[in-house]
């Protein structure tokens, strides 16, 4: 079940347990009915940590869970081995990368000049004894209508290794399926989210990196 799913279920559980509650005249004004009352704050307590309080300074010490979330300007570049098609990119090339981040949930969105990638399966791993973390996930690839013709949607996966609480930098790899691999380079641009194409979050990139 991802963070989504827990935070729903949580929060219908909780209220449907309030209001029987409520329902058999039991009203938490009533000091003597408060108690019956901590289901439900457990419950409600479950969607501000997944979503919110896992990554309060001292919480976020104690769960040690990095901190992704926000927009990063990545720089990929491909193996000599890839085969990339005539025309394509052979590197390096500039790209953005959106990860949108819960304690159970991750969700990252990669956007180039051609094309967009969505995560699926997204996971996050680490040691307590570690302040290195592996981030691993799927994605599928949809490309541009006017560069299709050479560069055909396809899936692929990708694995990053971050250092500490709040990183600020990341590399790792990429493999597709279209038989090509190479390095992914990211650096932190912000923590906003809400980037809606490239030219929007490469407009943000203090860098302006330009393809």
């Amino acid at each position: 079940m991802g963070g989504s799913g827990i935070r729903t279920g949580a929060s219908i559980t909780a209220t449907l347990y309030a209001a029987v509650l409520l329902a058999l005249g039991l009203y938490p004004s009533e000091l003597r009915y408060l108690f019956a009352y901590i289901p439900t704050v457990i419950g409600y307590g479950v969607v501000v940590f997944d979503k919110w309080a896992w990554r309060w300074p001292l919480i976020h010490r104690l769960t040690g869970r990095p901190w992704l979330t926000g927009a990063w300007r990545a720089v990929l570049q491909p193996s000599a081995e890839s085969r990339i098609p005539t025309g394509g990119n052979r590197g390096p090339i500039v790209a953005y990368l959106t990860i949108e981040q819960t304690f159970w949930s991750l969700h990252a969105t990669l956007r180039t000049a051609e094309s967009t990638s969505r995560s699926s399966n997204a996971t996050i791993e680490s040691s307590e004894r570690s302040t290195v973390a592996e981030v691993r996930f799927q994605y599928e690839n949809t490309p541009r209508i006017e560069h299709q013709h050479r560069s055909p949607q396809h899936e692929g996966a990708c694995r990053l290794t971050v250092t500490g609480h709040t990183p600020r930098a990341a590399s790792g790899r990429y493999f597709t399926a279209r038989l090509t691999a190479g390095d992914i380079d990211l650096t932190l641009i912000d923590r906003s989210t809400d980037h809606e194409t490239f030219a929007h979050v490469q407009a943000a990139d203090p860098a302006n990196a330009i393809t």
